[in-house]
């Protein structure tokens, strides 16, 4: 019987795009479930003691960027460390994300939240943009039009409000975080851990 991964994640996060296609990957090859779950990260730092970047030390601040591109140049991955469209809400982006859950299957869902991070920081693109959000998804080989209207319906506003609310519930208090087996693990440099939780 195949396991889940309850992945929760913010997609204006560095750390998720820097952890999404290997948490993809290693879903495939061990034949674990991805079940997504896009959050108000900023919610659950309100009650968890998270600070927003602009308001965090700055050694943290600049350590960060060390620590991105350190990270981005060992998985090969193409990154702006300082986006032109960054800090930038994620609302909208999260939305489409749980509407393609919702209507396409978690496969699109994810082959779409992965665009949509690549798209701030790899092809600085607007993610709080609708139009953008439209074009990301057609590219994706959706209709980006259609699953912008659904990402406004109410049902999809509940399902972002009921993630951040298990999050809260969850002692989450980062992205991105994964669940396996009701243990949590915190960051793209734990996926090994991730791994051997699905083995």
């Amino acid at each position: 019987m195949s396991k889940t991964v309850e992945y929760f994640l913010s997609p204006q996060s560095p750390w998720s795009y820097l952890g999404h296609q290997r948490l993809v990957d290693l879903a495939r090859e061990t034949g674990a479930q991805v079940e997504l779950k896009p959050f108000d990260l900023g919610k659950v730092f309100s009650v968890s003691g998270g600070l927003p970047l602009a308001k965090r030390a700055p050694q943290r601040q600049v350590y960060r960027l060390v620590e991105l591109e350190r990270w981005a140049r060992f998985l090969g991955m193409p990154m702006n460390t300082q986006p032109q469209f960054f800090p930038v809400s994620p609302d909208a982006a999260s939305s489409l994300i749980i509407a393609a859950r919702t209507s396409l299957g978690a496969d699109a869902a994810l082959d779409l939240s992965g665009a949509i991070m690549r798209a701030l920081w790899a092809e600085e693109k607007n993610i709080a943009d609708e139009d953008t959000l439209a074009q990301i998804a057609n590219l994706c080989g959706f209709d980006g039009r259609m699953l912008l209207k659904s990402a406004q319906t109410p049902g999809v506003q509940e399902q972002y409000e009921r993630n951040t609310d298990e999050a809260i519930a969850a002692n989450i208090f980062g992205v991105p975080w994964y669940v396996v087996d009701g243990e949590g693990f915190w960051g793209q440099d734990r996926l090994d851990f991730v791994r051997r939780a699905l083995e």
